[in-house]
């Protein structure tokens, strides 16, 4: 076996400001396969996350409901670990971005920052809404876009052509908490100067930490010089208070990846593990991050400058993905495709949509669609047609001829070898993010296994008299191929995974188990792994999701 790797994982931080949908579900899907892959390959692996838990948003969220931002942000967590625990998410732990570790460890990087000399002071002029007496994040800015003149766009970008501006800017500019037009006002803020760490910032793009589309991305910020990033929210906000600053905060994005490494901290301290030996800048462990491309500018820029500054590691990787869209566009409240994630769970089953999401995943950028015409097609015919279909095809022979047990040897040891010898592509594909590769491979093979099976027919042979080894023989070449698959698929659908386990009465979750065939073995009783998924079903999700027209 190779060396084992230390790898810690993280996915992006939902926001504790409302539910999990199947866009988030996509990254976290992701995120979790992979985690799933390295363990089982035998690496050590940490998956630590946490929720998104401040912001103005959250604030005047938790106040219009009556209730404090804690016990808003405390109701989020308790529902999105529900839904993640029920998605089979195999995370370590899941904090908050609103823990004492986590502002430990801001206050910490904060000074560090402030010794580095990549802090500043300066006095700036920001839209204030004078009714509702606080200064407006830019989403809290509506007006009309300065390049097309688009009516009620956002205070720093406009969705119909995409400019992006300061708010300052925008043409007629309204609050959106009051309606009041907002008066600039001057006020403090402070700012990490990323100048100063362009050039490590250039060698880490460079090494391969992030996918090329984003590298060149990135490339095209370092133009000119690095804009210092703006960290002060003025009260009223929910968040750290700067310390030694009377009503100045962090701005929610310098806390909020800081709680990837509280979350961590936290695992550290349970299992006995040397936190800063992980996070030492010469370290031999990983630290991979899983997110969209929406918010690649946060961590390929000032987080690795954060870092840098505060003497720790800076990410081995940054794996950024697409947006999900479903049937072909933007998910729709109206058309029923904004779709909850615990709206699926109480239609379908999740390794169901896992799968299909890897069956699209690739290492790109490029958006992934869940049509739900393909997914049906696409599921049935994969999980159900082929993959359990072995399984199912062969078990009852085995015990009607066999008395439940496996035969003493395969008939086609080439063909099970054949399989093996895929073993390192789809490793391959797998590590480097290529579900999409994975998926294909696999599926071929599980084609061959069920041509294999068509072939020798083990039904006709069964109504002969004195060939029921031979039937078992057959069976258990191919059971020992469904082995073989639903091995290297547990990352993918760990609970079918979990069930054909018990029906195979061996473990399936480490990638060389299959190394050797399993003969003379007993077997359980098959029961199916896993149903059809029926229009009846997507039908239901979409009047779930559907908002009401009344």
């Amino acid at each position: 076996m190779s060396e084992q790797r230390k790898i810690l994982v993280t996915a992006a931080l939902p926001y504790a400001n409302g539910s999990i949908h199947l866009g988030h579900m996509l990254e976290y899907v992701q995120t979790d396969i992979w985690a799933r892959f390295q363990r089982s390959l035998g690496h050590e692996v940490w998956f630590a996350w946490a929720d998104d838990a401040h912001g103005t948003p959250i604030m005047l969220h938790a106040k219009k409901r009556g209730i404090t931002p804690e016990q808003l942000i405390e109701e989020m967590s308790a529902e999105h670990q529900k839904d993640f625990q029920d998605f089979n998410i195999s995370y370590d732990e899941f904090s908050s971005t609103h823990s004492q570790a986590n502002q430990v460890l801001v206050e910490l990087i904060w000074s560090r920052l402030q010794d580095k000399g990549a802090v500043q002071a300066r006095t700036i002029s920001q839209y204030h809404d004078p009714e509702a007496n606080i200064f407006l994040p830019d989403r809290f800015i509506r007006g009309t876009c300065p390049r097309c003149q688009s009516k009620d766009q956002a205070g720093d970008s406009c969705d119909a052509c995409g400019a992006s501006y300061d708010p300052t800017d925008l043409i007629d500019p309204q609050s959106a908490l009051s309606g009041a037009t907002p008066v600039l006002k001057d006020t403090e803020h402070f700012f990490v100067t990323l100048e100063q760490f362009r050039d490590s910032l250039s060698t880490w793009i460079d090494s391969g930490a992030v996918q090329s589309e984003v590298a060149n991305k990135l490339k095209e910020w370092f133009g000119d010089a690095l804009r210092d990033w703006d960290v002060t929210r003025d009260a009223p906000y929910f968040g750290f208070p700067i310390p030694g600053q009377p009503d100045k905060y962090f701005y929610v994005w310098l806390d909020a990846p800081v709680g990837y490494l509280a979350s961590f901290q936290t695992i550290c301290e349970r299992e006995g593990l040397d936190f800063e030996e992980w996070l030492s800048p010469d370290s031999t462990t990983e630290m991979h991050h899983f997110i969209g491309k929406d918010i690649i500018y946060f961590h390929c820029l000032f987080w690795p400058a954060m870092l840098e500054g505060a003497g720790f590691r800076l990410p081995t990787k940054v794996h950024a993905h697409g947006f999900l869209t479903v049937n072909g566009a933007k998910m729709s409240k109206s058309r029923g495709t904004f779709i909850k994630a615990r709206t699926w769970l109480d239609h379908i089953n999740p390794d169901a949509l896992r799968y299909y999401f890897a069956a699209k995943l690739t290492p790109s950028l490029g958006d992934i669609d869940l049509s739900l015409d393909d997914f049906k097609a696409r599921v049935n015919s994969d999980l159900v047609g082929k993959l359990v279909n072995i399984a199912s095809r062969c078990s009852g022979f085995v015990h009607k001829l066999g008395g439940g047990c496996l035969s003493s040897a395969l008939p086609d040891p080439e063909l099970y070898a054949h399989f093996l010898q895929q073993q390192e592509a789809i490793k391959a594909d797998y590590d480097q993010v290529n579900f999409a590769g994975a998926m294909r491979q696999l599926m071929a093979l599980a084609d061959e296994a069920n041509q294999y099976i068509d072939h020798h027919k083990p039904w006709q042979m069964a109504k002969q008299e004195g060939r029921a080894d031979e039937v078992v023989a057959i069976c258990t070449q191919g059971l020992n191929l469904f082995r073989v698959l639903i091995t290297w698929l547990q990352p993918v659908i760990p609970e079918t995974a979990t069930q054909a386990s018990l029906f195979l009465n061996c473990p399936v979750d480490r990638f060389d188990s299959v190394n050797e065939p399993l003969l003379n073995h007993s077997i359980e009783p098959f029961k199916p792994l896993m149903q059809r998924i029926e229009q009846t079903q997507l039908d239901q999700v979409l009047d779930a999701s559907r908002e009401s027209m009344t």
